[in-house]
């Protein structure tokens, strides 16, 4: 079952940073990998990704690049090491609010 793309949004940003901190990477591909990653519950579509990829570069967490791949260009993205501290915290943040969310679900069982 895929997950809300409201929800989805809130965690974009570490989603991303944590993705790039990996390697360099299209959009496509950002996309492809967060599904492949999740069993398909993570849904993105450029409508969740490409806001996310321009407030990151904007915030000066992320730059991008175009290069060819064959015939055609892509714009490829790296993370910054102002986004690699980013990325640490807001990794961070997300696992506290994850485990935050566990414990508020868990103990409505």
């Amino acid at each position: 079952m895929a997950v809300n793309s409201d929800l989805m949004r809130g965690v974009a940003e570490p989603v991303i940073l944590k993705l790039l901190a990996e390697r360099t990477m299209y959009g496509y591909e950002i996309i492809r990998l967060v599904n492949e990653r999740t069993n398909g519950a993570f849904e993105w579509k450029e409508g969740t990704l490409y806001p996310c990829l321009h407030r990151l570069e904007e915030q000066g967490l992320i730059e991008s690049s175009w290069q060819l791949a064959g015939a055609k260009p892509r714009k490829y993205y790296s993370i910054t090491r102002k986004g690699i501290a980013a990325m640490e915290e807001k990794v961070r943040e997300a696992k506290e609010f994850v485990g935050a969310l566990h414990l508020l679900l868990g103990a409505a069982n």
